[in-house]
């Protein structure tokens, strides 16, 4: 049996691990953690019809892209709490963006 995964595959895995970061970037620290999961949620969903779309198989599969954003998920969430937050990257983006209520320096 062998196994092999296609270059979609691979780059969507990668994408899993830097969604958190995106999701930091254009979120506050102030935003509430159930809205930072929803749309972590949502950008592995797309993430996941994405990758499934760019595999050059037979034709697009539902169910496998609902497992490939599952995975996606479960990455970020891992990627998260095992890299980025204890690294600081979370806070670092989160603080990285001028926001309309945030004061700004002269």
């Amino acid at each position: 049996m062998t196994v092999t995964l296609d270059r979609a595959y691979w780059l969507g895995l990668l994408v899993s691990v830097i969604l958190p970061v995106l999701v930091g970037l254009v979120t506050t620290r102030v935003t509430s953690a159930g809205t930072k999961a929803v749309l972590l949620l949502a950008l592995s969903t797309a993430n996941g019809l994405v990758v499934e779309i760019a595999n050059p198989g037979p034709g697009f599969d539902l169910g496998t892209a609902a497992v490939l954003a599952a995975v996606s998920f479960g990455t970020g969430v891992l990627a998260h709490f095992g890299f980025w937050k204890p690294a600081g990257v979370s806070g670092k983006m989160q603080d990285s963006l001028v926001t309309a209520g945030s004061p700004r320096s002269v």
